[in-house]
């Protein structure tokens, strides 16, 4: 499976997350490396950095600065489903590596 310059939406969060469905997240692969910026909601700008293995499962690692000017960082493993509309919708389970260290699980589906 192939990230590259595709966009995604939440449609599903755990109550301690900090995107919602205005946050656009826009993917960038070069082999299994992968990269995103993503912005909007409560975040002003935000970093992820991951592996793609031979499956499309992502694990990764994520920075973000958010509406309150507060750096927030977490880890994540995102795994990937086939729409039958060709898209992809991404179940990730996630956990904050500052603050309180909540875990929590979102959904993000390709634009």
């Amino acid at each position: 499976m192939n990230y590259n310059d595709k966009i995604f939406r939440p449609v599903l969060n755990s109550a301690n997350a900090e995107t919602n469905e205005d946050t656009l997240f826009h993917y960038r692969q070069e082999g299994n490396m992968l990269t995103c910026e993503y912005a909007g909601g409560k975040i002003k700008h935000g970093q992820l950095l991951g592996i793609v293995d031979d499956v499309g499962q992502i694990k990764m690692c994520y920075q973000q600065i958010n509406d309150l000017g507060e750096l927030k960082t977490g880890i994540c493993t995102s795994t990937p489903e086939l729409l039958p509309n060709g898209k992809i919708r991404l179940h990730e389970d996630w956990q904050w590596t500052c603050g309180d260290r909540s875990s929590g699980k979102s959904i993000i589906e390709e634009l």
